[in-house]
């Protein structure tokens, strides 16, 4: 019985074990099927701009209440931006206007970077966004402003930009080449629409608090669309973006 009763817990732990390395082991089988399933619709796609995925780096646009993320893409060497492909933000949080606080809601609105990929996401894969940035910590009065804001799978959210597990494959993919090929700080602008003058007149009305903000955004808006570069810039004692 002693015997019989060692074999069946060793049974037992040898089990416990394999499955915690399959659970160790699933982020990376992610990012293979990620490659896997989505490389080659990636390689045409950008075959479009006549790219390799081996030479892009990549800019995402990000635009809150058309529920939209746009990643614009060049060759590494180059310093234009070409519009690559726009993906459906599947869920959102909180209303128009910058995040503030902790536990708003909000998505971030302003100029930011990735400065995190995860493999292991409770949402599949993500890529975190440097929020709060310097201009956040300066315009916000709260002890606590809030962290991890991510571009993630899944349909859920609180405060980031939830993309579904099968869209996500394709926009870590960017970002992990772009990565590899030496861009660090991959960009990322987060609007709270399309900052047209048709739109401005819309929402103004309905966010005069946001007014002041919206207006320094649409300086740095309008200067990326005039010429599609990556946008080089200050933050000052306001906390206000002052482009170069």
């Amino acid at each position: 019985m002693k015997f019989i009763g060692i074999t069946v817990l060793g049974i037992i732990l040898l089990s416990l074990g394999l499955w915690a390395f399959k659970r160790k082991a699933e982020p990376k089988d992610r990012v293979k099927t990620a490659y896997k399933e989505k490389k080659a619709i990636i390689e045409n796609k950008l075959k479009e701009k006549n790219l390799k995925l081996e030479d892009i780096h990549i800019l995402f646009v990000a635009y809150k209440a058309e529920k939209q993320l746009t990643i614009y893409v060049k060759n590494k060497q180059a310093t234009q931006y070409n519009k690559l492909i726009s993906y459906d933000i599947c869920a959102s949080s909180g209303d128009l206007g910058p995040k503030r606080k902790s536990g708003d809601y909000q998505v971030p609105e302003g100029f930011y970077h990735i400065d995190r990929f995860n493999p292991a996401s409770s949402y599949y894969l993500s890529l975190g966004v440097n929020y709060p940035n310097s201009s956040d910590k300066i315009k916000s009065t709260a002890k606590d402003l809030g962290g991890d804001i991510f571009i993630h799978g899944a349909c859920v959210t609180i405060g980031c930009m939830p993309m579904t597990n099968d869209k996500i494959k394709e926009i870590y993919i960017y970002a992990l080449e772009a990565k590899n090929n030496g861009q660090n700080k991959i960009p990322i602008y987060i609007f709270p629409f399309k900052m047209t003058h048709e739109n401005i007149k819309k929402y103004k009305s309905s966010y005069a608090d946001h007014t002041s903000f919206w207006e320094n955004l649409k300086v740095g808006y309008d200067k990326f669309h005039q010429n599609y570069k990556e946008l080089s810039f200050n933050v000052d004692k306001n906390g206000d973006y002052q482009f170069k």
